[in-house]
């Protein structure tokens, strides 16, 4: 079980995260905090695996709460989660420790599966976000960094993981790979079970999230 602190200043968008979240049996929100100072009151309370921060907040902002959290608690992953699509605030919460930055508009089955990778020690940045950043400090800003278990993967699952994240069918793959329906079928199985997914749709979540962007 994950177990996540929510950190916004405004309590519907708290409880309407909270109620996403709790869809997926793997995640739960032990606690909530309206601005950074409380957050890190909590972290310390708390420790949550997993911190939601937003960014721009009273008393205390996300950036500076994500500074003292990572300083003081380290195991705890900060995604950053906001509707402020700003290059330096981005560069900040990642400089000082964030291990994501995600917008709030971001599909709640995405914003879950980004939490079960950050978790897991993997960053996770939203689209558009990587090319604006490396533009603007190439050498300083990491990258999303790969799952090891894709190491598990044969270089035709991967090539089928490829199309399954372009939208493309069983049948579809079979005829682009000449291969027959059943071979497909038996590579998303292993697939399934080797990234361990539930579905093609959380498949191409997953790539469309850590690998493909």
């Amino acid at each position: 079980m994950i177990q996540i602190l929510v950190v916004d200043d405004q309590s519907l968008i708290r409880q309407g995260l909270k109620a996403l979240l709790e869809l997926d049996p793997e995640l739960t929100v032990v606690g909530e905090a309206e601005n950074g100072q409380l957050a890190l009151k909590l972290a310390q309370e708390l420790h949550p695996d997993v911190i939601l921060m937003d960014i721009r907040m009273p008393l205390m902002d996300g950036v500076a709460a994500t500074r003292e959290i990572s300083q003081k608690f380290p195991e705890i992953k900060v995604l950053v989660l906001t509707t402020f699509d700003d290059d330096e605030y981005v560069q900040a919460a990642i400089t000082h420790g964030a291990m994501g930055y995600l917008l709030k508009d971001t599909p709640s089955e995405e914003l879950a599966i980004a939490i079960h990778a950050v978790h897991k020690g993997y960053t996770q940045l939203g689209p558009g976000i990587v090319k604006k950043l490396l533009a603007k400090s190439p050498l300083s800003i990491p990258k999303p960094t790969p799952p090891p278990v894709l190491q598990e993967l044969t270089p035709r699952e991967l090539e089928i993981l490829q199309l399954i994240a372009a939208g493309a069918n069983n049948r579809e793959i079979a005829q682009k790979l000449f291969i027959s329906e059943g071979t497909v079928k038996n590579h998303v199985t292993n697939i399934l079970n080797r990234l361990n997914l539930r579905d093609r749709t959380q498949a191409a979540i997953f790539a469309n999230t850590c690998l493909f962007k």
